[in-house]
This record gives structure tokens, sequence and C-alpha cells, in this order.
């Protein structure tokens, strides 16, 4: 396999709080051979601080995550503990299916069903545990939803025929 085959261009939606969740699951691909390039915005402390003091508006904050979902081939979120309530990883899936982009979830340690985002919910391509096989199987078109035990469940999104 060639080294392009093996990278691949992420943008890992999060809750800041799981930030350490970031590095673990690149340095899990990277251990498997896969050279994974993220492009998601990381909270070091000095942005922290100019988004505590309200010096970064939405509108900047907002032009900056489209850029980098758009560079990225897919958005992985992370789901952990709280996610469903952050407004911007549920704005940046809402970005990602307006550009196209392939959107998988995966379960953090903890994570359960009630933390997926209403967003992931509506648009997700995949859902799945946090194990290589399933992630790299998701990113690369696997359409997989798993529950956080691992059981296979029906996708969310499903369309159905309805009548009226």
């Amino acid at each position: 396999m060639s080294e392009d085959s093996k990278r691949r261009h992420l943008f890992i939606s999060h809750h800041h709080q799981d930030d350490a969740e970031v590095s673990k699951l690149t340095s899990l691909m990277a251990s498997r051979g896969y050279d994974v390039r993220n492009s998601s915005v990381r909270m070091k402390p000095e942005n922290q601080r100019r988004m505590d003091e309200k010096r970064v508006s939405d509108k900047v904050i907002q032009r900056i995550l489209r850029m980098k979902i758009s560079w990225a081939s897919t958005v992985v979120v992370l789901i952990g503990k709280d996610t469903h309530q952050r407004s911007w990883v549920n704005w940046e899936i809402e970005k990602a299916n307006q550009q196209g982009k392939r959107i998988v979830g995966v379960f953090v340690r903890g994570g359960t069903e009630a933390d997926i985002p209403p967003s992931l919910e509506k648009y997700g391509s995949a859902i799945v545990n946090w194990n290589t096989d399933s992630i790299m199987s998701a990113i690369d078109g696997d359409n997989t939803f798993k529950n956080s035990d691992g059981n296979t469940r029906q996708p969310p999104n499903a369309s159905g025929s309805v009548n009226c």
C-alpha cells in the first residue's frame, strides 16, 4: 500500500473537553500505519482565553471552521459525555452535510447513545465504536451504525416509506 493510500484528511469534531481523545484517535490510527491529517481546531490555552474574553466573533469562527471542514474528505465526530449539548459540534456537522462530506461518529470511552448530537443522528454516514478497523472502515465507506455497546442498530436517518 502506498503512503497516499494510507493518508486520510479528517476534520475531527469534538467537545473541547475531549481534546485528549483527538490525540488518542490520531495515535491509534498512526499505530496501524495511517497518516492522519487533522484540520480540527484544538482549544489551546491562548485560544480559550481569546474565546473567554469574546475577542473572536462567531462569524470569524464559522469562516475558519468552514475552511477546515472543506479541506477534509471526512468529518469524524467524537461522541463523548455532553457532546450532544455542544452547539458548535452540531454546527460543524450541519456544515459538513452541506458540503457533502462523509460524517462518521465514533464513541469515546463512556460515550452513550444519549451523547449523540442531533445533527449526527440526522446526517451521519456511520457510527462506530472505538476500534481502528471499525473507524477506518467507516471512514472508507462502510455505513454501519452501532450502539455504544457494540451492537448494530438501524441507521436513524434511514428513509422508510411514509403514507400520508
